[in-house]
């Protein structure tokens, strides 16, 4: 091709570099090697945080002489550096050259990936939870029902004002108290903790629908306000669900309960979720044994007709009768874990209703991973099956899917059922955590080469699952990014490296979360893009400008700084001591609280110290997670410290 000339990202490790003649090397993943030539006008930096606070400590190269431009190349760019370059490249006869305009390193001691310190992601959590606090609801630092009431809104612009749209979304009221749950999860910012309590109150009172007996219930999809009065919406008003209620919609419902149960032990919010556990496993579950006219191939329907609260009603149209990868597989990540977290072992005074329900959350655990690991994974593909008729066969003539993968799912697959594993292993069922290590471990691996971007860092969107381009890689509509694809290939490639000791695991997620940290974050809104192009451009046009929209909503960008936080610290970091933060509810008839932070490897981490009320306290065993509770400690901070233990 001749008298090309386009801009591209690239990440790499510098090989040699060679500042006299103002040109390095640089080593991408893909195995090609580039080099690079700096001008008058190229600039050198070192990656921020999304506070934009410079952390540029690289120090002066020892002896360098020659021009300014001639000693930034010997500072910025020495062997073994990681770094993004914003390069122009040339085609033109044959030859190729790649100019470098912007460097921004990864580092600035050699090989100490900034986003590896243990403050990294506690900062980044808390600059995104001041700023979703100060977009709804002002200089207020206490929060009710009525404010959120009042305030929130699931339609927010580009820099967090209200749009002339005031849906009151439950899905993404429910992904901003796991985020704010989190958030104090993480940091001890009371704060959070308030706002997610006054949260939960709004969502139980203004979108909790019971059934006649009480014992279950489901959540309406919103409400929305007029003139003349609110109005609730049953039936979800997104584009792949609308007109139904969407199980994907119910199961993110139950995240911020989950994730604030798991801090407080509140017993009404744990009523709740039980009411909905149940819901789920008798509207939605094929099962003959619940429901006679079912077919009972097992596995939990995607849709209702809001109706007849029926998967087969004909009025469904598209949806009537189908599964997914949502409707299982979401289970696991969204509330089953941090149930299971709060209730295994059993807390000190729990009845035999909540050993019950402990039971339960167990057997839909076993119950969807069973599910992935037979239906899911295609022997003609790379990547799994995404939907499904209800009996399991593959549908492959659904909507915008047809035959097409999307990668964070994949990659989010190999992430929960690492998290199974070590549960498995946890309880001696050896034979099945290498049953689901083995699907996570060749669907990382595949995604590594088929869905990760080797020249520029981070992983693509949907692509074909079956190209006939001729190239590893056939995109149906184009090679962009989505922001929570990227947590799920950071998290997976971190569990897995903290499972295996395989470097490869490390790169992988150093990659990812490099691509992350240099492209996905608004440093000027305090909040994360939801889609950039290939080369790390932020796409903000029509619905991407929605600072609030279903999946940006709070959850998978806490989530993803919670649990880096924990698997870095866990399997990565050499500084490995971390807290987490609980605050027991008064109310609680429990005298422990489970504080596990995730499903990690079994042994990697103890219990270094407990704070209680500021007291430092000894009567807990390192290993077991539960920490025993005087009635006097409730509604008391709980401060628990951990350390790596190999």
């Amino acid at each position: 091709m001749n008298n090309l000339c386009q801009t591209i990202t690239l990440l790499g490790t510098v090989t040699s570099s060679q500042p006299e003649q103002l040109r390095c090397d640089l080593l991408l993943r893909s195995g090609d090697t580039v080099t690079l030539h700096f001008g008058a006008e190229t600039t050198f930096s070192v990656l921020t945080n999304i506070d934009g606070t410079s952390n540029d400590r690289v120090p002066d190269a020892p002896g360098q002489e020659g021009g300014e431009l001639a000693r930034k190349v010997a500072r910025y760019l020495r062997p073994q550096d990681t770094v993004f370059v914003r390069a122009i490249r040339f085609e033109h006869e044959g030859q190729e050259r790649y100019d470098a305009r912007a460097v921004t390193r990864m580092h600035s001691e050699p090989r100490r990936f900034l986003f590896e310190d243990t403050h990294w992601w506690m900062n980044q959590t808390r600059q995104m939870a001041n700023a979703w606090l100060d977009d709804l609801f002002g200089d207020s630092r206490t929060y009710s029902e009525d404010d959120f009431s009042k305030h929130y809104r699931t339609n927010l612009n580009f820099y967090g004002g209200a749009t002339d749209d005031n849906l009151q979304a439950m899905p993404t009221l429910a992904r901003l108290i796991y985020g704010l749950s989190s958030a104090y999860l993480m940091t001890g910012d009371h704060r959070y903790r308030l706002a997610a309590a006054a949260g939960i109150q709004f969502q139980r009172s203004s979108f909790r629908i019971l059934s006649p007996d009480g014992q279950s219930c489901i959540w309406a999809f919103g409400r929305r306000k007029g003139v003349n009065g609110t109005v609730t919406l049953m039936a979800s008003e997104n584009g792949d669900d609308s007109g139904a209620i969407a199980l994907y919609e119910q199961i993110y419902g139950l995240a911020g309960l989950a994730q604030y149960y798991r801090i407080t032990g509140d017993p009404e919010v744990l009523e709740d979720l039980r009411r909905t556990v149940r819901a789920f496993n008798t509207l939605f579950l094929d099962s003959k044994d619940v429901n006679a006219g079912f077919p009972g191939f097992d596995g939990y329907f995607a849709h209702l007709d809001p109706v007849t609260l029926r998967p087969d009603s004909a009025a469904l149209g598209r949806l009537q009768s189908r599964k997914n990868w949502n409707s299982v597989g979401d289970h696991i990540p969204a509330y089953l874990i941090n149930l299971i977290l709060a209730l295994d072992p059993l807390p000190q005074g729990a009845d035999p209703e909540i050993a019950s329900f402990l039971d339960t959350c167990r057997e839909m655990l076993d119950r969807t991973t069973r599910l992935i690991l037979e239906k899911f994974p295609d022997s003609d593909s790379l990547y799994v099956n995404e939907r499904f008729l209800a009996d399991w066969t593959p549908d492959h003539q659904w909507g915008w899917q047809q035959d097409r993968a999307v990668v964070g799912h994949n990659y989010k697959i190999a992430w929960n059922l690492t998290r199974i594993a070590y549960y498995q292993l946890a309880h001696g069922r050896q034979e099945e955590a290498q049953r689901a290590l083995q699907l996570a471990e060749r669907l990382a691996k595949a995604m590594a080469t088929h869905g990760a971007d080797l020249i520029r860092g981070g992983c693509f969107d949907a692509v074909e699952r079956h190209p006939t381009n001729g190239q590893p890689l056939e995109f149906p509509w184009g090679s962009v990014k989505d922001f929570w694809q990227q947590e799920q290939a950071i998290l997976a490639n971190l569990i897995l490296h903290g499972q295996t000791g395989d470097p490869e695991y490390l790169d992988q997620a150093r990659s990812m979360s490099a691509f992350w940290n240099m492209f996905f974050l608004d440093r000027d809104n305090q909040n994360v893009f939801f889609r950039v192009n290939e080369d790390g451009l932020p796409i903000i046009n029509g619905a991407f400008a929605n600072k609030g929209q279903y999946a940006v909503a709070g959850y998978h960008s806490f989530e993803l700084n919670y649990l880096a936080h924990v698997y870095t610290c866990a399997y990565v970091s050499p500084v490995s001591s971390f807290c987490l933060y609980f605050h027991p509810s008064a109310h609680s008839g429990f005298r422990s609280i489970n504080v596990l932070p995730d499903f990690v490897k079994p042994g990697s981490i103890e219990i270094a110290s407990v704070s209680i009320n500021g007291r430092q306290r000894a009567n807990f065993d390192p290993v077991r997670f539960q920490i025993p509770l005087e009635r006097s400690d409730l509604g008391s901070e709980v401060i628990v410290q951990f350390r790596r233990k190999s």
